[in-house]
């Protein structure tokens, strides 16, 4: 079965959407770990640097392993 392309990419930004939400807290530390104190109403389990360049790199490798075992066993007739 060939995948139309409009289908390839929906199945790799719903990977890739699934993988950010995963990749997100990996290496975050909070103000609170910290022992910073947060002021003006700020939250103290925000993240003290959020690193999303690195976070939106990672993410988009990972999800482009994930798709192509994903492809694969789509067009190997396994799923």
């Amino acid at each position: 079965m060939l995948l139309q392309p409009i289908t390839l990419v929906a199945m790799y930004l719903t990977i890739w959407w699934t993988v950010i939400f995963a990749i997100l807290p990996l290496g975050s530390r909070s103000h609170a770990e910290e022992g910073i104190e947060v002021k003006d109403g700020g939250d103290p389990g925000a993240p003290v640097t959020l690193n999303l360049k690195k976070k939106a790199i990672t993410t988009t490798w990972v999800s482009a392993i994930v798709f192509a075992v994903l492809v694969f066993i789509i067009e190997c007739g396994w799923f």
